[in-house]
């Protein structure tokens, strides 16, 4: 989806979304775990994408609820610092962690 509030913010990074760029909504309890209905805030779409590349549903449900969490977690601290020196309207795909992959095939 791209964006075109000309005033929105990336919660999570804490960059400028600027029209037409590439974001998407977060359901900060996933939708999956009763969020449905739940706060949702506008991300850029490759942090929503880091986001979910990195935690299970499960995590981000029991101690990933909102963006200050997100934004304190140690697994994100080199995407944040990574992405924030990137231009505002920066897209790029993203891949599950090792860490990630494994515990979806160990299930």
């Amino acid at each position: 989806m791209t964006h075109s509030d000309p005033q929105a913010v990336c919660p999570f990074c804490e960059r400028p979304i600027p029209r037409g760029a590439k974001a998407s909504r977060h359901h900060l309890v996933p939708k999956l775990k009763g969020g449905a209905k739940g706060e949702t805030v506008l991300l850029h779409q490759i942090c929503h994408s880091a986001l979910h590349a990195r935690f299970s549903e499960a995590d981000l449900a029991r101690r990933l609820r909102t963006v200050e969490a997100l934004r304190e977690a140690p697994e994100l601290a080199d995407f944040l610092a990574w992405v924030r020196r990137k231009p505002d309207d920066f897209h790029a795909p993203t891949r599950q962690t090792g860490a990630r992959r494994d515990a979806r095939r160990n299930r």
